[in-house]
């Protein structure tokens, strides 16, 4: 919804200044807490053309916003401009005002946002706020994109539930590694370090009790400079078979590592004691709930998890289509001469019927693809 006959930009204008704060929102996506990662750009026109005066984004950990920042960059030349902000400005009084009112106070003329936030205390109030104090106001410029890059936030706050992403490496001719052979070095050095990003713009990764013994990884982030960035590691664990002697375990006091398990499972102490964390795990059929567990881990305030298990794992998690996002790297490995190759339970080329291919990058010698799931 915008206003319309209004003085100030032509809609081409518009466009391009939020699709820059788009993409500027995209520098701290995931590191910012339960915060969102939004940009405001502001921008003046004194008759020789708009030009930027301030532009900031939520810092990492969520605080300050980005439109304190951006403001305190602009001064007073603040002052009649116009603010592109990704997501509508915040209504609620907290340690400091709300950004509507600090964008008010600082005379900004005009307010362009792109999604209208669905946070109880916002959803609306931000945007009239604005208006009431005599702030022109504009929504939905490039809604779609932002929505995108928002997905997980509005999920979370619309429904409680964490956004779901599955990963996956797949060999060439369809295999995801071998039984009895740890880990299989599947993806090349830049597809490597593409899914340690993806690593790190997640809260959470999620794996099996059958890869974490199999393969004993470690699930951080090891890219120089986004180490401080590792997400939570969760493992299912049914039959509580991981060990002190595991890489999740011996690190556990260093990065948040969960483990679920039934509650009546012996060897929790142990665990508990070399740093892990337990969440209780309803069993179905000898298997961890995972419906409820994603429930659980919304009402966490976990946002996006990214699920990196096994075959197993990753298939009964499209089973019980719980999958928002899948993302598949192809190299041109080849594990068929394998006796106990592992085959994928989601085919490269032909994905589940209601995901749509969304992106496509070519990194090195390896191919990524995306695909979220449609409404």
């Amino acid at each position: 919804m915008s206003n319309s006959g209004q003085s100030g930009p032509d809609a081409s204008t518009d466009s391009r200044f939020m699709e820059a704060a788009i993409r500027l929102a995209r520098k701290h996506q995931g590191w910012t807490g339960t915060n969102p990662s939004v940009a405001c750009i502001l921008v003046r026109d004194d008759g020789k053309g708009p030009f930027v005066v301030g532009s900031a984004v939520t810092a990492i950990g969520g605080r300050p916003h980005a439109e304190p920042i951006a403001l305190e960059q602009a001064g007073n030349l603040a002052s009649g401009a116009t603010a592109y902000v990704t997501l509508e400005p915040c209504a609620h009084h907290g340690r400091t005002p709300p950004c509507a009112q600090t964008l008010i106070d600082a005379g900004v003329r005009r307010v362009v946002t792109a999604v209208v936030d669905p946070d109880e205390r916002v959803n609306e109030l931000g945007h009239k706020m604005l208006r009431e104090a005599g702030v022109e106001v504009d929504t939905g410029i490039c809604g779609s994109s932002a929505s995108s890059d928002l997905a997980a936030y509005l999920k979370h706050k619309n429904f409680r539930k964490p956004w779901v992403t599955l990963k996956l490496a797949i060999s060439k001719d369809g295999f995801i590694g071998v039984r009895g052979e740890g880990q299989v070095s599947i993806s090349g050095d830049i597809a490597w370090a593409h899914t340690h990003i993806l690593r790190a713009r997640n809260q959470a990764i999620l794996i099996g009790s059958g890869t974490a013994l199999a393969d004993d990884p470690s699930l951080t982030c090891r890219l120089d400079g986004l180490e401080q960035h590792s997400p939570i590691r969760i493992v299912l664990d049914p039959e509580l078979k991981l060990g002190a002697e595991s890489k999740l375990v011996k690190t556990a006091r260093t990065v948040n590592t969960i483990i679920v398990s039934p509650e009546s499972e012996d060897g929790r102490e142990k665990l508990r004691g070399l740093g892990c964390e337990f969440m209780v795990g309803e069993l179905v059929d000898g298997k961890i709930a995972l419906p409820e567990l994603v429930d659980d881990l919304g009402a966490r305030g976990i946002m996006n998890i990214l699920v990196e298990g096994g075959a197993a794992v990753a298939a009964s998690f499209i089973d019980e289509e719980l999958v928002d996002e899948i993302v598949l790297y192809q190299s041109p490995v080849l594990l068929a001469e394998y006796q106990d190759a592992v085959a994928s339970p989601v085919k490269f080329e032909d994905p589940p019927k209601e995901f749509k291919q969304v992106g496509e990058l070519k990194l090195g010698d390896d191919l990524a693809r995306r695909f979220r799931k449609q409404d």
